[in-house]
């Protein structure tokens, strides 16, 4: 399925819920949001249908994210379900990780394919900070790292690269692929549902902090998964660090993915409100035909790029915070 500017759309990231048991900063406030009620959230047979039909327009991965997607109750058999469409060849999850250990044996039994973390700090008081939830977070976040990396699954751990908040941690958290066979992915911040655009440290610069330990990153243009990221192996790696690179680096040219909100929006672009709401046909009685056709007409209007760097001056940006979209 191509889009109006001919890329093939092949992606689609599924959020199950908008609530979360953390409350990191720069995703929702400590208070927390006005979540949705239990029926304007999709249910899991709405989700599969959709997910049917996106199959039938060429998706092939299908990633579950929240808020935090472990929270939902029987998210093992909707990767299960999703799993058995026919054409989905991955299901993957983002998730903080703070479930994750406790539910990993029936998510690999599932048929799990893909797990990112994310995880933006190592020192145990700032990750408090950060997340304003779970005083003991860090150590099951760390736990279920090293239970993904027992069991073969390909994992990945996103780090939010922010100024001022974990500036002096990239070493330790690049260290982390050192001995495990995992990646660990360094992401400029961007400025979601907000006007706060200077926090972003260029992946360059982050770069370079790394390879004035670690030696030469070694460009690994093995495939890691279907997004982004441009990865590197440093001599006497066991896995690799990635840069996904928003900001510095526009890669909305090879823009593969769409999103559908917890809500039943099917969101075009992360920057962009541009979409259309598939939850009021689904309730209305329209034919898995007539939301074939409004699904295919709404990639069509898929925007060409963001404009993160030129946030202020441009209308019709996201006004929600990525709790409310999906990670």
């Amino acid at each position: 399925m191509k889009d109006g500017f001919g890329r093939e759309i092949d992606y689609l990231r599924v959020s199950v819920t908008d609530r979360c048991n953390l409350r990191c900063f720069y995703c929702m406030p400590e208070e927390g949001v006005q979540t949705l009620t239990h029926s304007e959230i999709l249910r899991f047979e709405e989700i599969l249908r959709l997910c049917k039909i996106a199959a039938a327009h060429g998706i092939k991965k299908i990633r579950l994210t929240g808020g935090e997607p472990l929270v939902r109750r029987g998210i093992e058999d909707l990767v299960r379900e999703i799993k058995a469409i026919s054409g989905i060849e991955k299901v993957a999850i983002t998730t903080n990780g703070i479930l994750l250990a406790e539910k990993l044996d029936d998510l690999c039994e599932a048929g799990l394919d893909m797990v990112n973390i994310s995880l933006d700090t190592l020192d145990k008081e700032k990750f408090f900070k950060i997340a304003r939830r779970e005083p003991d977070g860090l150590s099951k976040v760390l736990a279920a790292i090293d239970m993904c990396v027992e069991r073969g699954l390909n994992t990945k751990v996103n780090v939010v690269a922010m100024q001022g908040i974990n500036d002096n941690e990239f070493v330790a958290l690049a260290g982390l692929a050192k001995d495990r066979d995992i990646s660990v992915r360094f992401i400029e911040y961007m400025p979601v549902g907000k006007n706060d655009v200077g926090k972003h440290i260029p992946n360059d610069k982050i770069r370079e902090v790394l390879e004035g330990i670690y030696g030469e990153m070694v460009p690994d243009e093995r495939i890691y998964g279907n997004g982004p990221a441009v990865y590197y192996k440093p001599k006497g790696f066991v896995g690799r660090i990635g840069f996904i690179s928003a900001m510095t680096n526009c890669f909305c040219k090879d823009c593969n993915r769409v999103r559908l909100t917890a809500e039943g929006y099917l969101k075009l672009c992360l920057q962009y409100n541009t979409g259309v709401s598939l939850r009021g046909l689904i309730r209305g009685g329209a034919s898995d035909e007539e939301i074939s056709k409004v699904f295919a007409d709404a990639i069509l209007q898929k925007p060409r790029e963001h404009t993160f760097n030129d946030y202020l001056e441009k209308k019709e940006i996201e006004d929600k915070g990525m709790s409310k979209i999906g990670g």
